[in-house]
Parts: C-alpha cells; structure tokens; sequence
C-alpha cells in the first residue's frame, strides 16, 4: 500500500497526534502497532514495509546491495515523511532512532511510546526469522546485546511512554498504550 504524502503542516499541535512505536527488533512494534491502530481506529504504517514498497526490493536486498549506510539513508527519507502524517500508529525499524534527525522528527511530531524487552525474549522472537540482515552474521545472541547496548539510551532519550512487551499478550500491550494515549491527550487538554 502506497503512503500519501502531504506537505509539512504548519500547526502540529492542531493534528490529531500520531502514535510512534520504538525498540528493538523482536519488541512486537509491527504486531502491538496493528492491534494499537485497530482499537483506536487509526491507519496503521511500518516504516519497513513502506521502504520496501517504495524500493521494489525487500530489506534483505538492499542491505547486500547498499550496506546498512544504503538502508539507513532510504529510512531517514521514510521516517521524514511518514512522521508528517496526521493520527497514525507508526512501527519504525529497531535502528530508525540511530540518527539524530529521525529521533528529533519522532519526538516533535507525535508520542513516541519504547517498547522495551529483555535479550532473552528478543533471541525468542527473532530466531527463525531470515529477513532480519544484522543478525545474519555471526553470532546474534552477542550481536542482539551490542545493539541493545548502542541503542537503548537512544530509545529512552526520545520515548514519551515505555511499555513492556516481555512475556505478554499483543492485544495486552497494546491496550496498555491506548490507555497511555488517552491519558496524555486527556493532560494535554
């Protein structure tokens, strides 16, 4: 599904705030996102499936052809636009928050909510998967914690609400962030 992209809006505050999920790979953001933007009625978005979209190829592809440089460039263009979209559930990708520009971007134009899991449950849920280029070398236990380490301060630096996804249901998190959400606008009025 193409996404439309409008022009950059002049008041932010006037938009119905959209909703960013972050954190690592296995963290649940492309699954809680689904069910997020289900039960609150929103459009949902991952920033992969739209580079992917958007290139013709998938993830995969363009890291072996690009390097992750390649990649992170196409998601830097993604994360602009996509972030300019009024009331959405967007999923980025675990490495979206490396550059300075995409955080700022997530934390000025929607709340950013960091779903946070342990390594243990990451290496769980990422195991079986092939499409996932960091961990295709070597060994992704050790890769998984070097990325956790670089990573980690980055998604708290930015976040606006973090929310556990360690041994819990989908529809349960995702709940837990709609509550987190009508909260915070109920603040806001």
């Amino acid at each position: 599904m193409r996404t439309e992209i409008p022009p950059p809006v002049e008041n932010p505050a006037s938009m119905q705030r959209s909703i960013f999920l972050i954190g690592p790979m296995g963290s649940g953001k492309s699954a809680v996102g689904q069910a997020l933007a289900k039960q609150l009625g929103r459009r949902f978005i991952d920033s992969d499936t739209e580079i992917e979209y958007r290139t013709g190829v998938d993830i995969p592809l363009i890291f072996e052809k690009e390097g992750e440089r390649g990649f992170r460039e196409r998601e830097r263009e993604v994360i602009a636009d996509l972030t300019q979209l009024p009331g959405i559930v967007l999923a980025t990708g675990g490495g979206a928050v490396l550059l300075a520009e995409n955080r700022e971007h997530l934390m000025h134009r929607g709340m950013v909510i960091y779903l946070e899991t342990s390594l243990a449950e990451q290496r769980k849920r990422t195991r079986r998967g092939r499409h996932r280029p960091l961990l295709l070398d070597g060994d992704p236990e050790a890769r998984l914690a070097e990325l956790m380490t670089l990573r980690e301060p980055l998604y708290r630096g930015i976040a606006h609400g973090i929310v556990s996804t360690d041994r819990r249901r989908v529809a349960d998190v995702a709940s837990d962030i709609a509550t987190l959400v009508k909260t915070v606008a109920a603040a806001d009025r």
